[in-house]
């Protein structure tokens, strides 16, 4: 049965006829429809490639690129893998496509659960806001278990649905600090992804050679740096599988941008993200109260997508 739903959760679904793109945003359905190049087909930067690895926390050099054998130290991610099994990443997916999924830019489909927000005035309602939805009560649980999510209290759940049909992404973001608040929390189901990062800010990252050995190696055998690189000419990608959780602090959360390209999407994603609250909503707080009656909301675990 286990087997059977999970199969049935991982069927991609229908094509829409329509999407939900604007301004320069594109997908497959609206660039079949357009007469020039979209944005995806232009020719790429100049980046340099580099690759995280989670057991040392450093991003190397790819392989076969100018970088080869380089590395510059990365903090502010945290990966868990396994995070869910199998048969819970299938219920959740069920529980999601039992709401109705809205149309969203880039070829995404989304079901949100948290406050109305205009983010440009710093205003949120929480009318319509009834909380997390109840399937994601044990994911919240089981992520305070594990160190550097104690006292996570998500107040916001975004369900994204990628699909490579309709040419599904996310373009390079941070997301907000007014409300949200330091770590963001992402479970990815059904399959895996690259999240990709990369910095506008100018100036330049300091490489080190990058031992080859085990985790110890990197401990005791880095030497001086003795290679720069512009900041604007690097991309690092974090390797996504499936099931598991990503959390994105410090200089991962509030310096490197984070997106999805078309081409990490080979198959049906969806991907749950948890947002906790900034400073401002917590006790002691300019907007502490709020902040208080948002959580009590979240955390009843009886929403609904908004």
């Amino acid at each position: 049965m286990a087997v059977a739903a999970a199969a049935a959760a991982a069927k991609a679904p229908e094509v829409l006829r329509e999407c939900g793109c604007k301004g320069i945003r594109t997908c497959l359905i609206c660039e079949r429809q357009r007469v020039s190049d979209p944005p995806w087909q232009l020719p790429p930067g100049k980046t340099h490639h580099f690759i995280y690895f989670p057991d040392t926390g450093w991003a190397v050099g790819a392989q076969e690129s100018d970088f080869e054998g380089w590395a510059f130290p990365f903090p502010g991610v945290m990966l868990i893998e396994d995070f869910v099994t199998r048969e819970e990443e299938a219920e959740m997916v069920r529980l999601m496509d039992c709401d109705p999924w809205k149309l969203s830019q880039s070829g995404r489909r989304k079901q949100d659960y948290g406050p109305k927000v205009n983010f440009r005035k710093q205003k949120l309602k929480t009318a319509g806001f009834q909380g997390l939805p109840s399937f994601s009560q044990e994911v919240v649980r089981r992520m305070a278990l594990y160190p550097g999510l104690e006292g996570f209290r998500p107040v916001e759940q975004c369900n994204l649905d990628y699909c490579p049909e309709r040419g599904s992404a996310i373009d390079p973001h941070l997301d907000d600090a007014w409300l949200w608040g330091e770590r963001l929390v992402s479970l990815n189901l059904l399959s895996s992804t690259v999240l990709s990062m990369c910095r506008e800010a100018p100036g330049s990252l300091l490489l080190f050679s990058a031992p080859s050995a085990a985790l110890e190696a990197w401990e005791d055998s880095v030497i001086a740096p003795s290679r720069s690189i512009l900041c604007q000419e690097v991309e690092v990608a974090i390797p996504f599988p499936r099931r598991s959780l990503l959390v994105l602090t410090g200089a991962a959360r509030h310096q490197w941008k984070h997106a999805i390209h078309r081409r990490h999407i080979k198959a049906r994603r969806v991907c749950a993200t948890f947002r906790e609250l900034s400073a401002e909503f917590c006790p002691g707080g300019r907007q502490q109260d709020l902040g208080h009656e948002l959580l009590q909301i979240a955390l009843s675990f009886q929403g609904r997508p908004v």
